[in-house]
């Protein structure tokens, strides 16, 4: 048997060919992610004698493409967790490291693991997508939070308060809020007390129905109200008004993107035959269920409840020796987006508190046993997955007899 180590990076890789007993097959070499060179590298693999399996560090997207290509040529591409390789034994105690030490390390696990080691299989087009569309939806997010903070310092020295004049949701259509917009054409607090009650009215319902925004006389006259006796710091001319358009179209600018990209998401989970499943758990939104069914993926890639669990890295894990004994954890070694969807929905869970939800009188009876916040949200957290586990295996098993 042949165990191929490919120790992966960005544009280049290091393939190790190990067999039993310490062989050489080949001298490790290097591989450029193009493809002629993974094509030579297949040439090579499919030539060997006996059987071969490809052994690689699931790293981000760098492996991607070596992975992909050895499996359209029918090779066994096997990608491990970094952290299964890192903890495998080195036998030395030296502490050289370079590629070539690294892509033999990967064969020798290979052949320590031959009967254990995962097959790789590519994800499909759509949960591919969705995924990256989860994770771009984080880094926007949080983006968002902050330039948001970021406008509010901003209006705070020329507009106190005014972002607390609106109490209005994100609109749908852009994801524009309404008191952004109106501080971007109402940028210091003089716009308004420079104008008598009846002309700033008038100057609002124009704005108003131009943007788009539901227009009330009261509201004009509470806007007024409020706006006038603020102490501003900067002065109203052209460089402050620079100032706060230049923060405003940015974070409109990210308001738009993150409804695109949600929108896009929401598309793409409902073409996945587990979306009215999943999005019927309590606590779990259109945007939520995307969310999860992106980080997650194919269910039937998990063989049982605690691989998911294990996967979201949340499994306890002891921390004791001898007479010692620390404080019980979890592993935090799987997906970190996922744990952070997770606690969204244990979140709305405990706020809605539905009495009828198991989740949430588990999540109850935990706190009343006086657990620690995050000991019983994790806890929650680990459960769902479980309930998620076993309904949505369900659902598409009957699709399937269907």
């Amino acid at each position: 048997m042949n165990a191929v180590g490919i120790d992966v990076s960005k544009e280049k890789s290091m393939v190790a060919i190990m067999r039993p007993f310490g062989e050489v097959v080949v001298s490790p070499f290097e591989v450029g992610h193009i493809v002629s060179e993974l094509d030579k590298l297949a040439n090579l693999l499919e030539n060997l004698n006996g059987e071969t399996r490809v052994i690689m560090e699931c790293t981000g997207r760098y492996f991607l493409p070596v992975a992909h290509t050895l499996h359209e040529r029918g090779i066994h591409v096997s990608a491990v967790h970094a952290q299964l390789i890192h903890d495998f034994g080195d036998n030395t105690i030296r502490r050289a490291k370079n590629d070539k030490k690294d892509a033999v390390k990967i064969a020798n696990y290979g052949l320590s693991y031959w009967l254990e080691l995962p097959k790789f299989v590519p994800e499909e087009d759509i949960r591919k997508s969705l995924k990256v569309f989860s994770r771009q939806y984080n880094k926007y997010s949080k983006l968002k939070t902050m330039l948001k903070n970021n406008f509010i310092s901003l209006t705070d020295e020329v507009f106190p308060a005014v972002n607390e004049l609106f109490t209005s949701p994100p609109r749908r259509s852009d994801g524009h809020e309404k008191w952004l917009d109106f501080a971007t054409e109402f940028w210091h607090c003089e716009c308004v007390c420079g104008l008598t009650p009846k002309r700033f009215a008038q100057k609002y319902k124009k704005w108003c129905k131009t943007n788009g925004y539901r227009f009330s006389e009261e509201k004009a006259d509470d806007i007024y109200a409020s706006s006038c006796g603020h102490v501003s710091v900067m002065p109203m001319n052209d460089t402050t008004k620079l100032l706060i358009d230049v923060a405003a179209n940015q974070f409109n600018a990210v308001s738009e993107t993150l409804q695109a990209v949600s929108t896009e998401m929401k598309r793409l989970s409902q073409m996945l035959p587990e979306y009215p499943v999943v999005v019927s758990f309590f606590g779990v939104g259109e945007l939520l269920a995307s969310q999860l069914i992106g980080e997650i993926g194919d269910i039937f890639r998990f063989q049982k409840k605690s691989s998911l669990v294990s996967f979201a890295g949340l499994e306890p894990v002891e921390n004791k020796s001898g007479k010692y004994q620390g404080q019980e954890t979890i592993s935090k070694q799987g997906s970190p987006h996922l744990r952070k969807s997770l606690f969204q929905v244990m979140d709305c869970t405990l706020k809605r508190s539905p009495e009828d939800n198991p989740i949430y009188r588990f999540l109850d009876r935990k706190r009343s046993e006086g657990k620690h916040y995050y000991n019983y949200m994790t806890a929650g957290s680990a459960k769902f997955l479980r309930i998620y586990f076993a309904k949505v295996r369900e659902y598409l098993l009957n699709l399937e007899e269907d």
